[in-house]
């Protein structure tokens, strides 16, 4: 199939275009939001394939997989055909609603021209899909490898604009952990992390590209994940795949991807805290339960089972 899909999410978009189709790639000059073509930090497959808007209006497509409402818009403009009308189309939901889940209505809900793929169970029952056709398609992660040491004894947080998205992220329980626990924080905004809350025992990285990410995060002991709403973070499971074990808040779709014996999810802060030190002081523990949620990570979301759901779905809606 040609499939056009904007690159919108990196991690899932890099999961997708690995499948055996043909991706279309709107992609703008400045590539910006509405174009931002190939990725640049992901190595992608030469399947993925760059077109201009002007490219896209002559070029036979099978079917478009929209990630955001304005791409109904954008497809339609840019290609002549409407999204569900005149071209089969699907539409990815990759979040949790951002307002009151119960009063939170789909964009999408009660047309039934276009299927609603959510990529939790979660999302699927916190939206209020109405009668649109809806479908759950779990994420897929490409194995990074077994790397954990566990050499370092500390906490590896993994998340982007700590301050901003605060309490959204978890960022008070890091920072509180951090009174007393040694924690290394990565990704982008730590600065402003820095100053929000200095004297903590945490070392901050910035930024780093995801190979070197990767390496780094298994040489921590154990790996915190203090989410408290949103969808489930890919380097969740990319940290799981990687043989570290997970310590994280009972919420949204966590327990689903944690089972029990690859770490704790609790929404105790005290226990949390107990389970840490636990692991900092017994690292042969530590380990056993980072195997566990490898081995967990690696048969729930392996990239086959992924690519194998997205191809039935696609099958089914572009007849």
């Amino acid at each position: 199939m040609r499939i056009l899909t904007w690159h919108v999410h990196g991690s899932w978009s890099t999961a997708f275009v690995q499948g055996r189709h043909t991706y279309l790639l709107p992609v703008l000059p400045d590539r910006s939001r509405d174009g931002l073509g190939r990725a640049q930090t992901w190595d992608w497959p030469e399947n993925a394939v760059e077109l201009s808007p002007e490219e896209l209006a002559d070029t036979a497509i099978d079917l478009v997989v929209l990630q955001r409402p304005e791409e109904i818009e954008l497809a339609e403009r840019w290609t002549g055909r409407r999204p569900g009308r005149d071209l089969p189309a699907v539409y990815v939901e990759h979040d949790a609603p951002r307002g009151h889940a119960v009063t939170s209505r789909h964009p999408l809900a009660d047309q039934t021209a276009i299927p609603i793929v959510h990529v939790t169970h979660f999302n699927h029952v916190m939206w209020d899909n109405g009668t649109a056709p809806t479908a759950v398609i779990e994420h897929g992660v490409i194995d990074p490898g077994a790397r954990y040491t566990g050499d370092a004894a500390s906490l590896a947080v993994v998340v982007n604009e700590p301050v901003r998205r605060g309490r959204v992220a978890g960022t008070d329980i890091v920072t509180d952990l951090a009174v007393d626990l040694p924690v290394d924080v990565y990704g982008m905004g730590m600065d402003a992390l820095a100053a929000s809350a200095p004297g903590r025992r945490w070392t901050l990285h910035e930024n780093y590209p995801q190979h070197r990410l990767h390496d780094a995060l298994g040489s921590h002991r154990a790996y915190l994940h203090p989410y408290r709403w949103t969808s489930l973070g890919l380097a969740l499971i990319e940290t799981m795949m990687l043989g570290l074990p997970v310590l994280g808040l009972s919420t949204t779709e966590g327990p689903r991807a944690v089972p029990a014996d690859a770490g704790l999810l609790t929404n105790d802060l005290t226990a949390l805290a107990a389970q840490a030190r636990r692991w900092l002081d017994e690292p042969d523990e530590a380990r056993a339960a980072g195997a566990a949620g490898r081995a967990h990570a690696l048969a729930h979301y392996g990239l086959d089972r992924f690519l194998t759901d997205w191809d039935d779905l696609l099958g089914k809606v572009s007849r």
